[in-house]
């Protein structure tokens, strides 16, 4: 008589069997708090080292670039946890795609928002929770990595001046060294005539994330906001594939951030985000226009 009781021999890495504890929902909500503190202790610590140290600071940027959708403290956990990730999803949604996980790869923590709560004041709050993630490095598809598509010169500039905050206007008496100009007065640009394509680009996005912080409300300040700009400008060059090297410098961050306490930290960074954020919203939006009206056109 045949035997088939190989078939239902425990496979390696098959969930073992259920155990006969009780679940122990304190202990699981013990387990979660003290991720939950561990997470946000690392937010914090990232955060006071991303402001004291230029080298540190310009990777937070790459990672924010990169995972431009993400909070700013989700860039941080990434930039403390795994600063080359590319493509992070969880162990599910991997599975899903098809791909699996090497052996011996640890996952690393995000947070994502969980339930609403009711603060003391009445207000209306929302729970973040860990949430474990693995990069495409870690899976077997890593090798299938595929280098970023970038649109050409022209169409990077288009998409750039594409509903622009602000109106932007050819100019032959900026002041020397200086490619492009946000003018608070007139609520326009200026941008030097003649600029090659990545120096336009580079000029013009720091110009837009000027005007992006003027809300217009006279408290506008623009050596406020010089590093801010600076910084997006650098995020959208990352973004689209403009060179940064010899043109971005962050040997010096701000004395003024080593001052201020993690809080304050993320807020200064989630100004820089959302500067950036507005213009490759914008950028996007276009792009994915062309992008779909190509897709549409007959074939010759």
């Amino acid at each position: 008589m045949s035997n088939f009781d190989d078939l239902f021999r425990q496979e390696q890495g098959q969930a073992p069997p259920i155990s006969d504890q009780p679940f122990d929902k304190e202990a699981w909500a013990q387990k979660k708090q003290e991720q939950r503190e561990a997470v946000y202790t690392m937010i914090d610590e990232t955060a006071t080292a991303v402001a004291g140290d230029g080298d540190t600071f310009q990777k937070y940027l790459d990672v924010q670039s990169r995972f431009d959708r993400y909070s700013v403290s989700n860039a941080l956990l990434i930039l403390a946890q795994r600063p080359n990730a590319t493509v992070i999803k969880d162990f599910d949604t991997w599975k899903d795609q098809g791909a699996y996980i090497r052996k011996k790869e640890t996952g690393f923590y995000i947070i994502e928002p969980g339930e609403e709560y009711q603060r003391e004041d009445g207000s209306i709050g929302i729970s973040y929770n860990p949430k474990k993630m693995f990069d495409i490095s870690q899976t077997g598809n890593s090798r299938k990595r595929e280098n970023p598509a970038y649109p050409d010169e022209r169409t990077r500039i288009k998409a750039l001046l594409d509903h622009a905050s602000v109106p932007v206007r050819i100019s032959d008496t900026l002041p020397s060294g200086v490619n492009a100009l946000y003018q608070p007065d007139t609520r326009e640009i200026q941008i030097r005539r003649g600029l090659d394509a990545n120096h336009i680009f580079r000029a013009l996005a720091q110009e837009l994330a000027q005007a992006e912080m003027d809300k217009g409300d006279g408290s506008y300040n623009r050596s406020e906001y010089g590093f801010h700009a600076y910084c997006a400008s650098y995020m959208l060059c990352k973004q689209y594939g403009v060179e940064t090297d010899g043109f971005y410098h962050f040997e010096g961050v701000p004395q003024r951030l080593e001052t201020l306490e993690p809080q304050e930290i993320r807020a200064e960074l989630t100004t820089i985000k959302e500067a950036a954020g507005e213009i490759s919203g914008r950028m996007n939006r276009m792009l994915n226009q062309q992008r779909q009206q190509k897709r549409q056109e007959p074939e010759r």
